[in-house]
């Protein structure tokens, strides 16, 4: 790994309070604890930093860890995109932060709306899709607003940044409709985006579900030290419900993981499931809704979702603040609070997370704007 600077003095972080918070885990047979290895034993929650950067963006979303160190990404970093400016309007977020695993905090990227490479309809709000490439490019969503509502939620675009932060791309049309989360498969000088999508006859509805949220594949060219080209699109899944909400903007299929076998799991938050599309990055055609791994349980409107090394589909709820680790087979395994603040207990809180190799799981919290590891 290249040597890190110093940070600058403006980012420097004590630890926070509570450093460490006991969280319990619910009941599961010994049997199913067995095979979900995919939550810490320790059941441990600590704080790592602050997310929120100098410019006072708030409302944590994205997550991703850095694959390899080049340019100003260092190595099992976390970049940390921001939803909502200092004035806690969503879709108005501009900022991706980056966080050491020993609390080091720099703005990696700040974006300004008026100055890109490309069209994004509606400026910019960073979602919860934010993908690092080996190659050093950052992908991520923008959902933006003018006003932190709904009925002027635009459709948005995929942003494209160097391993330094600026822009150098958008991606915009090919179906991409507020880009709400993303995951990749990563092979270097080619990557397949697996985007989901929630303002396909939203805003119209005016508050009614319809059935239109859609599932994209974006095949991208990397060609050595240039910027990414589009070169396929693919519709792999539809029909998913979506609705706009005070509290979430938009309710609709968020989080997205690739299992091993090619799977590709979507967190089906207005069904309240965990969705599965197969042969996710050889497809031509939709799944539709794809195949329901499970669905009621202990989910509570699932958004962010990943895989965990193990091949457990890990998913967090907006009802709860509970994070809930489910077999590929569909059993629910293990479950534990991560947020129980507010009313209902850790409603609101949750989004972002991501598993590392040995075991542990990061993730952010709206409630606190922190980024937290449980281990």
């Amino acid at each position: 790994m290249a040597q890190r600077p110093p940070r600058p003095a403006r980012f420097a972080l004590t630890a926070l309070a509570g450093a460490a918070l006991a969280l319990t885990a619910a009941a599961a047979p010994a049997a199913a604890r067995a095979h979900g290895a995919a939550l810490p034993a320790g059941g441990t929650i600590t704080p790592i930093a602050s997310t929120v950067p100098a410019n006072g963006d708030v409302n944590p979303y994205g997550m991703a860890v850095v694959p390899a160190s080049t340019g100003a990404l260092y190595q099992g970093d976390v970049l940390i995109s921001n939803f909502n400016a200092a004035s806690n309007l969503q879709g108005t977020g501009t900022t991706i932060v980056q966080v050491s695993p020993g609390g080091q905090v720099s703005t990696f990227a700040q974006i300004d709306a008026a100055h890109l490479p490309g069209a994004c309809p509606g400026g910019i709000g960073l979602t919860t899709g934010l993908v690092a490439l080996r190659s050093g490019w950052v992908i991520v969503g923008s959902l933006p607003t003018s006003d932190g509502t709904a009925a002027t939620a635009k459709a948005g675009c995929l942003l494209v940044l160097d391993s330094h932060g600026t822009v150098r791309e958008t991606l915009s049309g090919y179906g991409v409709n507020g880009p709400w989360d993303m995951t990749a498969l990563d092979f270097g000088s080619f990557a397949d985006l697996f985007v989901t999508n929630v303002l396909n006859g939203t805003v119209a509805a005016n508050g009614a579900t319809v059935n239109a949220g859609t599932v994209l594949r974006l095949g991208l060219s990397i060609p050595y030290d240039q910027a990414p080209q589009l070169v396929a699109d693919t519709v792999i899944g539809s029909g998913f419900g979506e609705h706009t909400d005070p509290a979430a903007l938009v309710v609709g299929p968020t989080g997205v993981g690739l299992g091993a076998d090619g799977t590709l799991y979507v967190a089906d938050s207005v069904g309240n499931r965990i969705a599965a599309i197969s042969n996710a990055s050889s497809r031509a055609t939709s799944a539709g809704t794809g195949r329901t791994v499970t669905s009621g349980g202990a989910l509570n409107t699932p958004l962010g979702l990943a895989v965990a090394p193990g091949g457990d589909i890990l998913t967090v709820n907006a009802g709860n603040g509970f994070l809930v680790a489910t077999t590929p087979y569909g059993t629910q395994a293990q479950s534990v609070q991560l947020d129980s603040s507010g009313s209902p207990a850790g409603a609101g809180a949750l989004f972002g997370l991501a598993p590392v190799s040995n075991g542990d799981v990061y993730f952010v919290d709206d409630a606190t704007n922190t980024l937290n590891l449980l281990h």
